[in-house]
């Protein structure tokens, strides 16, 4: 679970990064479930867009990917989101540490 504050740096992180994979008429099935696992492991932050053609909005489409995925949804805007998951054995992003 992130912090706001480490959602805040990640939100700062995405912001330049380009939409890497678009959610279409087809909505979320196993061959994009696939495609944003493996983007998160490459990049541990990806940026998606939803399409018109979607069967959902974009909020509900990210919270899906989030729970197939086990990320973590970072921003949604319009139809963008962003989801973030660490990568355990080769970390890219280092965020802040949160206070215990």
């Amino acid at each position: 679970m992130l912090t706001s504050k480490q959602r805040a740096e990640l939100r700062a992180l995405a912001n330049p990064i380009e939409t890497i994979l678009q959610v279409g008429k087809g909505g979320i099935n196993d061959n994009l479930i696939q495609q944003v696992s493996d983007a998160l492991a490459a990049r541990e932050l990806i940026k998606l867009r939803v399409l018109e053609t979607a069967p959902g909005f974009a909020r509900e489409i990210a919270q899906q990917l989030s729970e197939a995925t086990r990320s973590d949804v970072v921003q949604v805007i319009g139809t963008r989101f962003v989801l973030y998951k660490r990568n355990e054995k080769n970390p890219k992003i280092q965020l802040s540490k949160t206070k215990k």
